[in-house]
């Protein structure tokens, strides 16, 4: 690690002594478990795989959590303009701060009607929709309970399915959604580059209000996508 050059960034950024400290801590601990568990790679040479097998390592004590080692590896890969070590930090992370569930409403593109309905029966966030939606059976009845059209409930449900992805929330669960790639299944099977294009294409031919998906997304996303336990049935 070129400590004193990441020294420098840190400082530019206005961190504390102590912060300082505590991140360069972190992110020397990281390079050692990668020169000891990893075929003594360094910070340059780490992957996806390396970033996850070390918070899975960190994590394997009773109530020990790698937020903080994330935080710290997070700025460290920024520093050396790592895109998808950067990202991949951040987005597990953020995974392991406690958060209310993501709001249906604030899904792009939804029937705000339907959303109250919904909220009337005690539906108001993604794993709340899952729980009701999750089986063909179960959105026929949801159907016929709130007097929501069942294919606006299987729209409910699909968006929320891609929520669980990292990073896909209300916008780009609706790009995925309307770009046809819309469940988790599906985006797993995809190549990164060629969603990426397909992506592209879309956003110019239809002129959706938001910018496509950029090349280091699509990798994490579709990555994401095949790792992800599926629970919901189409």
């Amino acid at each position: 690690m070129d400590e004193q050059g990441f020294r420098r960034f840190l400082k530019r950024g206005g961190r504390s002594q102590s912060a300082l400290e505590r991140c360069i801590a972190c992110v020397k601990e990281f390079e050692q478990y990668l020169q000891a568990h990893r075929e003594e790679k360094d910070l340059d040479e780490a992957g996806l795989d390396d970033l996850e097998d070390f918070v899975a390592w960190i994590e394997q004590k009773p109530k020990t959590s790698a937020k903080t080692h994330l935080w710290a590896i997070r700025y460290y890969y920024d520093y050396t303009s790592n895109e998808d070590l950067r990202n991949l930090a951040g987005v597990l992370r953020e995974e392991r701060i406690t958060r209310t569930p993501f709001a249906l409403r604030k899904f792009r593109g939804v029937n705000s009607e339907y959303v109250e309905k919904l909220a009337a029966l005690g539906i108001r966030n993604i794993k709340q929709m899952l729980k009701a939606g999750r089986t063909r059976s179960a959105r026929q009845e949801l159907a016929a309970r709130s007097g929501i059209p069942l294919d606006a409930i299987l729209e409910f449900v699909k968006l929320s399915d891609l929520a669980r992805i990292p990073g896909v929330k209300g916008i780009r669960a609706r790009l995925y959604y309307d770009a046809g790639v819309d469940t988790i299944e599906k985006m797993a099977q995809w190549d990164p580059q060629e969603l990426r294009t397909m992506i592209v294409q879309f956003v110019e031919q239809t002129g959706f209000d938001g910018i496509a998906t950029l090349p280091a997304e699509a990798r994490f996303t579709v990555q994401q996508a095949k790792k992800l336990p599926r629970i919901v049935e189409y």
